[in-house]
Parts: C-alpha cells; sequence; structure tokens
C-alpha cells in the first residue's frame, strides 16, 4: 500500500512545472500546518489547511483541511487551540490524511510563510509511512519573496518597524487577519497575501518559475 502510494505521487512528476517555465498558469498551493512543536524529527503535524490559487486568483473550491490525533496536548495549543480531545473527535490517523494530501497536492507548487518548517513536517510524515523521503514539489515562501521584492523597489516599506512575519504583512496589505493560528485561516491569509505578491513581481520583471521560488539572501 505504501509503495502503491509513493508511486501514485511520484507519477505526477514525469512532466511537471519547472524553474525556467513561465508561473502565470501554475498550480500554486498555498499551505500552512499546525504542529506539537518545531522539530520535524519529533513532533507531529496537527493539522493542514491549503488552498489552490491559479492566475492571481484564490481558488476556495479547490482547498484541503485534515485534522490528525495527537497522544498530548503540548505547549502549541495555546497557539493553534488544538487539544488532544479535540483532534481525537476530528481526526484522522497520520497515514491516512498525509495520502489525502499527498493526492491533493499533486505537482502543485507549494506556498508558505517560513514554509520550510512546514515541508520539513510534511517529508517526516511521508518518509515515515511512504518512504518519500523529500517531496519534489518547487516551493515558495512568501517572507523570502517579499524580502526580494522590497530590495527590488518594487514593495513600500512600512511607515512603522520593518517586520515580514505573517502578521505584519496582514497589517501591511491590509488584510484583515481572521481565523489566525488554524491552518485554514493561515493558509488562506497567506493566498491572499501571496497574489498581491505576484502582482508586484510581475512589475518587477520576475516572470519564471525560479525568479519566485529563489531563497533570500541579504546584500552585504
Amino acid at each position: 500500500m505504501s509503495a502503491a502510494v509513493r508511486d501514485d505521487f511520484l507519477s505526477y512528476f514525469q512532466l511537471t512545472w519547472d524553474r525556467y517555465l513561465g508561473w502565470e498558469n501554475a498550480r500554486f498551493v498555498v499551505l500552512d500546518c499546525e504542529s506539537t512543536g518545531l522539530d520535524s524529527r519529533r513532533d507531529r503535524i496537527v493539522s493542514i489547511g491549503a488552498v489552490a490559487a491559479i492566475h492571481f486568483e484564490v481558488c476556495l473550491e479547490d482547498a484541503f483541511e485534515v485534522f490528525m490525533p495527537i497522544a498530548y496536548n503540548t505547549s502549541s495549543v495555546t497557539l493553534h487551540g488544538i487539544t488532544r480531545e479535540a483532534a481525537e473527535a476530528k481526526g484522522i490517523e497520520e497515514p491516512v490524511a498525509l495520502e489525502r494530501f499527498l493526492r491533493y497536492v499533486r505537482d502543485g507548487v507549494i506556498v508558505g510563510h517560513h514554509v520550510g518548517h512546514d515541508i520539513a513536517m510534511l517529508e517526516a510524515a511521508a518518509n515515515r509511512h511512504f518512504g518519500i523521503e523529500r517531496l519534489p514539489n518547487l516551493s515558495i515562501d512568501t517572507m523570502d519573496l517579499a524580502l526580494r521584492l522590497e530590495e527590488l523597489g518594487v514593495l513600500n516599506k512600512p511607515d512603522g518597524p520593518r517586520s515580514f512575519s505573517l502578521d505584519s504583512l496582514c497589517q501591511r496589505f491590509e488584510i484583515p487577519p481572521h481565523d489566525r493560528h488554524t491552518a485554514m485561516g493561515d493558509a488562506f491569509l497567506t493566498a491572499r497575501i501571496f497574489q498581491i505578491l505576484l502582482r508586484k513581481a510581475r512589475r518587477a520583471g520576475l516572470l519564471r518559475l525560479g525568479d519566485l521560488t529563489e531563497r533570500y539572501v541579504p546584500k552585504e
């Protein structure tokens, strides 16, 4: 079963997006994972929320949300609010949840704020259950992209303190932070921020997927 899940998922990448292609028709999957902590080797995913974005539009009909049971409550409950009891009531076991997620994300370009943590958690889970050590998907970190766009002069600097947190970008772009610190809520907020960043990226001449996936390196 695990080999079938792995082979099915990897089959999407036989002919897929690469960094040299234009991004205007790419299927972006904007996601967020809530977890029991920050250590991908020890901690576990509590919930995954994701929504697709295609050609500047957030596709609410192409969304995904799942909860997974956890063994015990950790300090992260104070952030995401999902207790062991709540996760047990509406959660499904991790391998089933991950299989559904892989069938949903397919070869989509993964987008997230501080997306490295989300990908590390997903890869650890995918490796545990299906032997998938690395997700082949291209990925974009909205914080990296915002930093690069500000450096290129197409993203105005804030009047107050300079910050690139999700809350700060919501404030900068006048996006109400509704449903913050839930996987689905943060995915949707990130998708709205990403829409704005895409328009500014086009204005800056960043027209290929590789222009968006590039990690930000500050100039010395």
